[in-house]
């Protein structure tokens, strides 16, 4: 997920200046506080008290905590402030819950970090969880938030489905704990380690790791009884992937110069798992916006892309499940 660098550098240095290798490296979150069920808890579980990236909704919607966690979308369009708000009304989309900052601190998402630490030198990043009560940042690392999803509000939620839904099941915890590894590393963070890289060394290193780890994710999909990562049983390791494979042929194959292949010709298992997700799990197609992805990476990113110009294909944004692209339909 895009997001500002810090609070003195520009938005556009993704890769620092006097960094002579030209590698793209993520700093770590700056808020890591939990919400959590234990007595005498910081943050204990309650509705609509937390206000809170595409990960984080996608685990909102699967275990249904819309009532429960409300939620704010920034404008696409990551400037030198950072994440605006739709301050402007026809930036606003009701649909996509693009909207003015409903806490009332400001016009970017900045002046939330701000108002919770005026000192605040880290990055401005989505999702960003805040307590409306305590008035404060819980957390802004999204894997951490996403697990604080699974279970945190089962005490509220009224409907079986969703309590009894496990997406970190405690006898694949391991082997989803080794994907997440390589996952991350590799393909969440490989894309961007391969677009922002200043230097050819740089973006070669990232761009081959990136291929071999999804050639990693294809292998494991042909032995996977499916439809998804782990056989029947949906879990963390496919929200983590999704939400790069789903701008992956969309953005990132020319955007970011992932160019050896695309998903829908190149990985056959791979482009079967992210149509059953997108057409079949309403969390996944409900949460992605094609149009929001490509005019974000397109027309926010000017060190790579400095006239904004927003490519048409590819068309369509995502095949249908009966669909395949000549070199494809061999494949499967």
């Amino acid at each position: 997920m895009a997001a500002q660098r810090d609070g003195k550098g520009s938005v556009y240095h993704w890769v620092d200046p006097n960094d002579k290798s030209g590698e793209f490296k993520r700093k770590p979150s700056a808020f890591r506080d939990w919400i959590s069920t234990e007595p005498g808890a910081k943050f204990p579980p309650e509705k609509d008290r937390f206000a809170w990236a595409h990960r984080a909704l996608i685990v909102r919607e699967l275990k249904g905590l819309q009532s429960i966690l409300p939620f704010t979308c920034v404008h696409w369009l990551l400037g030198e402030k950072g994440w605006p708000f739709a301050t402007d009304p026809k930036d606003q989309e009701s649909e996509a819950n693009v909207t003015p900052d409903p806490l009332g601190h400001g016009t970017h998402l900045r002046d939330v970090y701000f108002h919770t630490q005026p000192d605040y030198e880290g990055r401005f990043t989505v999702p960003t969880l805040y307590d409306k009560k305590q008035k404060t940042i819980v957390s802004n690392e999204s894997s951490e938030i996403i697990r604080m999803l699974y279970y945190a509000f089962d005490g509220l939620l009224e409907e079986p489905r969703f309590r009894d839904l496990d997406l970190f099941p405690k006898d694949l915890r391991s082997q989803i704990e080794s994907t997440n590894d390589w996952t991350y590393n590799d393909i969440n963070n490989g894309v961007y380690k391969s677009g922002f890289a200043t230097t050819q060394d740089a973006y070669e290193k990232a761009v081959t790791t990136l291929f071999h780890s999804l050639d990693h994710a294809e292998s494991d999909l042909a032995k996977s009884s499916g439809p998804f990562y782990f056989g029947d049983r949906l879990t963390e390791a496919d929200i983590r992937l999704y939400t790069t494979i789903i701008r992956f042929d969309v953005v990132y194959v020319q955007h970011f110069k992932c160019n050896l292949r695309d998903v829908r010709s190149g990985y056959p298992h791979l482009h079967k798992w992210l149509r059953h997700l997108y057409w079949d799990v309403p969390a996944f197609h409900n949460t992605t916006n094609f149009d929001h992805i490509k005019k974000h990476y397109t027309r926010s990113h000017r060190q790579i892309n400095p006239h904004s110009i927003t490519p048409l294909g590819p068309i369509p944004d995502i095949l249908q499940k009966d669909q395949e692209v000549p070199v494809g339909r061999a494949k499967v």
